[in-house]
């Protein structure tokens, strides 16, 4: 009887990607960490760059669109770099490709989202009073007329650029990087990505008047990349929920409509 010939160590092997499924990536909760930080501190240098020199009275219309436009737009450039660099680009971790099947899916999604934001402001308003129901955004235009010009490209930035830069920035790094959490892969995968996400969506916007209100405007937007599985349905849900309060800011920015007192 011969005894058992010794195994030969067997070499660490590479994690296994499932057929068919995205690369993975090295990006956690420390990049979207980051991101954060980066968005905050550009918010902060943006605000006190621009309010050197400056003692009181209303707020130019050119730093209403840097403040505004500038930091959200640095740190989603910061989160794609990330992908970048950690990882395999944002095409593949993201979830970020076109499909007109997520476009339908979003636009049905964003339809939902409307709705729910227009009954939702109702009864905040309702709760809140209309003196504490106007957005951050929605006060600086206010009283301050904007140039054609101006107020064009903020409703673009509201309507179209600034739900990408957000939704890169939360459905796309932080689902990405809940996603990968050992406890989240085990028990709850994407839910845990889909909840945790829309909170902190709703907590990061800094407003803790419409906390609440900015949780209902963030379900529809969270299902619409739940469903689909990637960011494209996200952002079109995200776009189309954002349209009509950008129209609104836009006709109040050129002095078309005013809110009530």
């Amino acid at each position: 009887m011969t005894s058992p010939q010794p195994r030969e160590p067997v070499p660490d092997a590479e994690p296994v990607t499932r057929p068919g499924a995205p690369p993975a990536h090295r990006w956690g909760f420390g990049a979207f960490l980051l991101v954060e930080a980066m968005l905050l501190a550009s918010a902060a240098f943006v605000g006190v760059f621009l309010s050197r020199g400056r003692e009181g009275g209303s707020i130019p219309v050119r730093d209403v669109l840097i403040g505004t436009m500038a930091p959200t737009m640095i740190a989603a450039a910061t989160a794609l770099a990330i992908t970048r660099i950690r990882g395999n680009g944002p095409l593949a971790d993201l979830r970020l490709s076109w499909r007109w099947d997520d476009v339908k899916t979003g636009l049905k999604f964003g339809l939902l989202g409307l709705v729910c934001t227009t009954v939702g402001a109702f009864v905040w308003t309702k709760a809140v009073g209309e003196q504490n129901a106007t957005s951050a955004i929605s006060a600086l235009v206010q009283d301050q007329p904007m140039s054609v010009t101006a107020a064009v490209a903020m409703f673009l930035y509201l309507w179209l650029l600034g739900p990408i830069c957000e939704e890169i920035i939360y459905r796309g790094l932080l689902w990405g990087a809940i996603e990968r959490l050992q406890w989240a892969k085990e028990k709850w995968g994407r839910f845990a990505a889909f909840g945790l996400s829309t909170a902190v969506f709703a907590v990061s916007h800094l407003e803790p008047l419409r906390t609440t209100l900015l949780l209902v405007i963030a379900v529809p937007i969270g299902l619409a990349r739940l469903v689909t599985g990637r960011l494209l349905g996200s952002i079109v849900a995200h776009q189309m929920n954002n349209f009509l309060p950008a129209l609104a800011i836009l006709l109040t920015a050129l002095g078309l409509f005013s809110y009530p007192d």
